[in-house]
């Protein structure tokens, strides 16, 4: 890949954004990271969600990989310190609690739980307390595929059980599976539920019409059309397909890189603009529903063209696929021309002007993960026999 974008997306985090989030974004008073910066770059002291407590402990653990010279372990024990204290019950997971006094109801959700797993792993490679969160993560997952685990596969979205059932919380149940998988997984359990969710995804959330990547379903994972349920995300038809190549790497698994390799096709095709950026909305035949751009899906492209490089079989792919990347690259980097160093606009209009709202903090889960990406290798394969093993 050329380093051209890379250079210049790494600098404006290292620079810019990471000094920005470690200062307005970190609430030193009562613990956790605020939610929301006004586009002035004003704290907004909104409720607190699990979800994106994970995603900065893993964004300042990313930080401290790429070499940032800020307080990033730090920062990271001071996420895991108000999960603890505030956040996670025993082997339970509160999803959000209120700043005015921090209280919150204990229920199942399987995107904060993933989030909360995420940030977890992120935190044992980092945190001296690794022993500790490895016993907390596997309590965590035991009591989920205890209390909600799908008869079909994956898991219910409550107790009792409601509909839709969603693919997007265990798209990140996967990332955090696998992240997990990485770190500690000597019964192989972390393995096995990121296999559960793939084959899951490969049986019963792609569209056996056109391949796309479905979001909602009913109980039973049968697709559920109209009432704005039939939605195809071209954000999450590049992210799926980075998770499905990871994955099919590691096990040798064809049909999943070929499934990645067609919701990339699909996303790139019906899913970009004029403008080169990612639209955030289409409808089930493909053709564009909502045509404003939302920064994350620029993210995801550019993981999923770096994973496309990965599996490169001729110099004319490979070619193809870093050139994808710089593409996608320069167009995130649009978003981050902001009148805030370090802040970034959540989306662009169908002109390509911003959009004056709020910044949202979850977004730099998703610009350090695309940054990562692109300084990352190709993923070794796994070791069959210690999954055997498992």
């Amino acid at each position: 890949m050329t380093d051209t974008a890379l250079t210049l997306l790494k600098d404006w985090l290292l620079r810019d954004a990471l000094p920005l989030w470690a200062e307005r974004g970190v609430d030193n008073s009562d613990g956790g990271f605020f939610e929301r910066l006004s586009p002035q770059g004003d704290v907004l002291n909104d409720n607190r969600r699990a979800r994106l407590v994970g995603r900065q402990i893993y964004a300042f653990s990313v930080a401290d990989a790429l070499g940032w010279s800020g307080p990033a372990r730090a920062l990271v024990a001071h996420g895991v310190d108000f999960l603890l204290d505030r956040m996670i019950q025993g082997d339970a997971i509160v999803p959000l609690v209120s700043p005015r006094d921090w209280s919150g109801p204990v229920h199942f959700d399987l995107y904060d739980q993933a989030f909360v797993l995420f940030g977890l792993a992120a935190a044992a490679d980092v945190d001296p307390r690794r022993e500790m969160l490895i016993d907390l993560a596997a309590r965590l997952r035991n009591r989920m595929l205890h209390g909600w685990k799908h008869p079909i596969g994956g898991f219910e979205e409550s107790a009792p059980p409601t509909t839709p059932l969603k693919a997007n919380p265990h798209m990140h149940m996967l990332e955090a599976s696998l992240a997990w998988a990485a770190v500690s997984d000597e019964d192989g359990r972390w393995a096995r539920l990121a296999d559960e969710i793939v084959e899951l995804c490969l049986e019963r959330f792609l569209d056996p019409d056109n391949g796309a990547l479905r979001e909602f379903f009913d109980a039973n994972w049968g697709r559920l059309d109209g009432q704005g349920l039939d939605v195809v995300e071209p954000g999450h038809q590049f992210e799926w397909a980075w998770l499905l190549i990871r994955w099919g790497v590691s096990r040798d698994r064809k049909d999943a890189i070929s499934a990645a390799r067609r919701l990339i096709s699909l996303a790139e095709t019906f899913g970009v603009s004029s403008q080169g950026l990612a639209v955030n909305e289409l409808e089930p035949d493909l053709d564009v529903r909502v045509s404003r751009h939302r920064l994350w899906p620029q993210t995801e492209r550019i993981k999923a063209f770096v994973a496309l490089g990965w599996i490169a079989e001729t110099e004319a792919e490979s070619t193809f696929a870093r050139e994808k990347v710089e593409d996608a690259a320069r167009g995130l980097l649009r978003f981050l021309e902001h009148p805030v160093a370090g802040a970034w606009w959540e989306h662009l209009e169908v002109d390509g002007t911003p959009a004056p709202e709020p910044v949202r903090a979850s977004s730099l889960y998703h610009i350090t993960c695309a940054i990562s990406e692109m300084t990352r290798q190709r993923p070794a394969r796994a070791d069959q026999e210690a999954r055997e093993q498992g």
